[in-house]
């Protein structure tokens, strides 16, 4: 996906440098790319060549892609623009941050880790007034995109958009499947250290899910079993912005669904920790260890935590014994 694996590397796969000498006047670096290509729209404005497939369903309209890609002018060994050098490229909304119509239509094309080259007229790339200085007017444009992941936003845009008496109107079955949406968000954001935007994601989603009207029992133990994964999220994310005190607010309402649940006592764990309070973070681990007596992650903190209070107490008896010495003297 660098400029070393762009457009240069696929001429020289294509033909020889004599070959290419030979060529120069007679057919251009695009016109030979062409001609292994296909046509998109059957206007000749788009064409498609597959590098590495990928896998899945394609990428749907209104989707948000997470993609990486590089922009190329012919004989142009470097890109004009590249997200290559991010590690974590942002997310795009199509439709709505993605400006070149050529683009968008090759992304709808493509599937999850998929790596292709589309070959863009004008009219589909930056016209025939180009974007000055990088790219001059009426200019054809190469571009190679790899699709890392998409999520299929169109259904949560559209349930966003109801009004709460029309969102409690839809099946549950919609609601679950938007809220899953909105979590797999929250864990991108997460994943990429965008801890504040994957709390506001996991938010999100405990809002739409307490906005509902339950009907029946059902329907109460399917909002619950939904709103665990958030709750024990918004814990690990509070943890991440270093604010234990509300980390453990989340995990306690995750312990009212579950008391059970390893995840939420480890985290309730941790949070006392942060908070020095060492005798409930014992407690909570200890109960962690009784369901996995062998988790790793579980004894590494108990033993920390056992660690952490013995020095508290000791310190506690030392500020004591000076303060009776000084009584005594």
């Amino acid at each position: 996906m660098s400029g070393q694996n762009g457009l240069v590397s696929s001429i020289r796969m294509l033909i020889s440098a004599e070959e290419r000498l030979r060529r120069t006047h007679s057919t251009t670096p695009f016109e030979q790319l062409r001609q292994q290509m296909s046509d998109v729209l059957g206007d000749q404005g788009i064409l498609k060549e597959v590098i590495q497939p990928g896998d899945g369903p394609p990428v749907p309209e209104n989707a948000s892609v997470i993609a990486h890609y590089s922009g190329f002018l012919e004989y142009s060994e470097q890109p004009f623009e590249t997200t290559t050098n991010l590690k974590y490229p942002r997310m795009m909304k199509l439709g709505k941050d993605l400006t070149l119509a050529g683009l968008e239509l090759g992304l709808m094309t493509m599937r999850k880790g998929e790596f292709s080259r589309f070959l863009l007229q004008p009219k589909y790339a930056y016209g025939e007034m180009g974007c000055p200085p990088l790219v001059p007017a009426a200019a054809v444009i190469l571009y190679e995109v790899h699709i890392l992941d998409f999520l299929d936003s169109g259904q949560v845009d559209d349930f966003i958009a109801m009004s709460p008496e029309e969102q409690n109107t839809v099946p549950l079955s919609m609601l679950l499947e938007v809220v899953d949406t909105v979590r797999s968000f929250g864990n991108r954001c997460f994943n990429q250290s965008r801890h504040f935007n994957a709390k506001d994601r996991y938010r999100q989603g405990t809002t739409l899910l307490g906005n509902r009207k339950t009907q029946s029992d059902e329907e109460k133990g399917n909002i619950k079993k939904a709103l665990l994964p958030l709750y024990l999220n918004l814990s690990l994310t509070e943890l991440r912005l270093e604010r234990p005190r509300k980390a453990l607010k989340y995990s306690s309402k995750a312990l009212e669904i579950d008391s059970a649940n390893t995840k939420a006592l480890f985290r309730s764990g941790q949070a006392y920790l942060e908070l020095h309070e060492y005798d409930s973070a014992q407690h909570c681990l200890i109960s962690a260890r009784a369901k996995k007596p062998f988790d790793t992650d579980i004894n590494n903190l108990l033993r920390k935590v056992t660690m952490c209070y013995k020095e508290s107490l000791d310190k506690q008896r030392e500020m004591y014994s000076k303060m009776f010495r000084k009584l005594k003297g």
